[in-house]
C-alpha cells in the first residue's frame, strides 16, 4: 500500500489568525520523520478569511450625547501566505534526522477606521489591529527499535514579533494605545513515540511540544506617544498530538488526529497596559481539534484524501484580537507520484464559530457566519 499521505498535516489548514485554535495557522506535524529514506520537501500556501459582524453602538454618554447605532465592522481577517522547508536524512537502519522550518503561528486583524460620516466601521473597535510574525526551526532525531516501537525528539527555536493597537469608543482612555515587541528567539523542546504495523500501513503517534518562552523588548504608546520601555515574556502554548492511519482495504487508509493546545498560558502582558487594566492583551481557551479522514490509491501516479476538522466552540465572549469560537472543516488533496517526485495539492474550506467580542466583560459587537478559504502545495523529493 503506498498511499502518499505524510505531509498532509500543513494541507489541513487552520483557522484565520487569531480566531479558533488561538494564532496557530498550521499544525506542527512530524509526518517527516517516517518518510522512507532520504527526503526533502518544499511547501507553500495560503488562507483567505473572511470574519464580520456588527457593533452593539454607543448609548448617549457626556462626549456623544446623542449616541451612535450599531454599525458593521467590515472584514476584520486579512489573508495570509506561509512558506515551509524540511529535510530528513536516514543515517542507518534504525536512525535518523530531519530539520523542519516553518510558520506555525501567525495573526493579521484590521478593524476599519470609524468615520462617522461614512459608512462602515465600527464606532467600538474601529482601528484596532494585531499583527504577529513568526518563524520556528525544529531539529529532530527518530530511532526506530526492532518491535515496531520508536522514539522521537529535539529542539525547537522560534523568532517571532508582533504589533497590537486598540482603538475605538470600547476601550475608553486606552483608545490609541500601541505596542510593539521586538523580534526574539525562544527554545523549547520536542518529545515523542510511535506504533507502526507496515504489513497493513498502520501507525499510531503521540507527540508533545514544550511551550516556548520568548523575551520581547517593548515599547508602549498611547496616542503616538511613548510611554514606556520593558520586556514582555510571552510563551507560545505547548501541545499534545494523537496521531494514527490504518489500512482497511486494498489501497485505501484511514487517517486522524486529536491534537490539544494550551491556549490558556498564552498571555501577552504589556508593563503599562496591564498595570492600567489589571489583565493581558489577550485571554484564549484551551483547543482541541479532531481530523478524521481517509485516502485512497487511483493508480500509481494518483491518490487523494478526504477529511473533516472539528474544534469544539467555547465561551462566546471572546477577544477582539480573536474574534471567533471553533471552527468545521474539509479538506480534499490530491497527490501525484512520479519516480522520486511527489506534489500535493490540498484545499480547505471551514465554517468559523460565532462570537461576539467584548472589553471589560460587556459585549462590543456580533461576528456571524465567518469562514475561511484555503490552499497548499508540497513538493517532496525522495532520494
Amino acid at each position: 500500500m503506498k498511499i502518499a499521505l505524510t505531509g498532509m498535516a500543513a494541507l489541513l489548514l487552520g483557522t484565520a489568525p487569531l480566531m479558533a485554535g488561538g494564532i496557530e495557522r498550521a499544525p506542527q506535524s512530524l509526518g517527516i520523520l517516517f518518510e522512507p529514506g532520504n527526503y526533502a520537501e518544499l511547501s507553500f500556501g495560503g488562507g483567505d478569511p473572511t470574519v464580520e459582524g456588527t457593533d452593539t453602538g454607543v448609548p448617549p454618554i457626556p462626549a456623544v450625547p446623542t449616541g451612535i447605532p450599531p454599525r458593521g465592522t467590515g472584514d476584520v481577517a486579512n489573508g495570509y501566505g506561509f512558506v515551509g522547508l524540511g529535510y530528513k536524512h536516514q543515517l542507518n537502519e534504525s536512525l535518523s534526522a530531519a530539520l523542519i522550518v516553518e510558520q506555525p503561528f501567525g495573526a493579521d486583524v484590521t478593524y476599519a477606521p470609524f468615520i462617522p460620516l461614512a459608512e462602515g466601521g465600527s464606532s467600538l473597535l474601529g482601528g484596532t489591529r494585531a499583527r504577529v510574525d513568526s518563524t520556528t526551526v525544529t531539529a529532530l532525531l527518530r530511532y526506530r527499535m526492532p518491535n515496531n516501537i520508536s522514539v522521537h525528539g529535539g529542539l525547537r527555536g522560534s523568532r517571532a514579533d508582533a504589533e497590537v493597537t486598540l482603538n475605538g469608543f470600547a476601550y475608553g482612555a486606552l483608545s490609541g494605545y500601541n505596542v510593539q515587541m521586538d523580534q526574539a528567539w525562544g527554545m523549547g523542546y520536542v518529545i515523542g513515540a510511535a506504533y507502526e504495523l507496515p504489513a497493513i500501513a498502520a501507525r499510531v503517534s503521540l507527540t508533545y511540544n514544550s511551550k516556548v518562552e520568548h523575551e520581547f523588548d517593548t515599547v508602549e504608546r498611547v496616542g503616538g506617544v511613548p510611554i514606556g520601555t520593558s520586556v514582555t515574556t510571552v510563551d507560545t502554548p505547548e501541545s499534545l498530538t494523537l496521531e494514527g492511519q490504518t489500512g482497511i482495504a486494498a489501497d485505501t487508509l484511514v487517517f486522524g488526529s486529536i491534537r490539544w493546545v494550551n491556549w490558556s498560558e498564552f498571555q501577552v502582558n504589556p508593563q503599562f497596559f496591564t498595570g492600567q487594566t489589571g489583565g493581558g492583551l489577550v485571554s484564549l481557551e484551551d483547543t482541541t481539534t479532531y481530523t478524521i479522514g481517509v485516502g485512497r490509491r487511483f493508480t500509481d501516479s494518483w491518490s487523494g484524501t478526504a477529511s473533516f476538522i472539528y474544534e469544539p466552540s467555547g465561551d462566546d465572549l471572546v477577544s477582539p484580537l480573536a474574534p471567533t469560537s471553533g471552527r468545521k472543516g474539509v479538506t480534499l488533496a490530491a497527490i501525484y507520484t512520479m519516480d522520486n517526485i511527489k506534489i500535493t495539492t490540498g484545499v480547505n474550506y471551514s465554517r468559523l464559530g460565532d462570537a461576539r467580542p467584548q472589553t471589560g466583560g460587556q459585549p462590543r459587537a456580533q461576528m456571524e457566519d465567518g469562514d475561511i478559504w484555503g490552499i497548499g502545495v508540497r513538493i517532496g523529493y525522495s532520494f
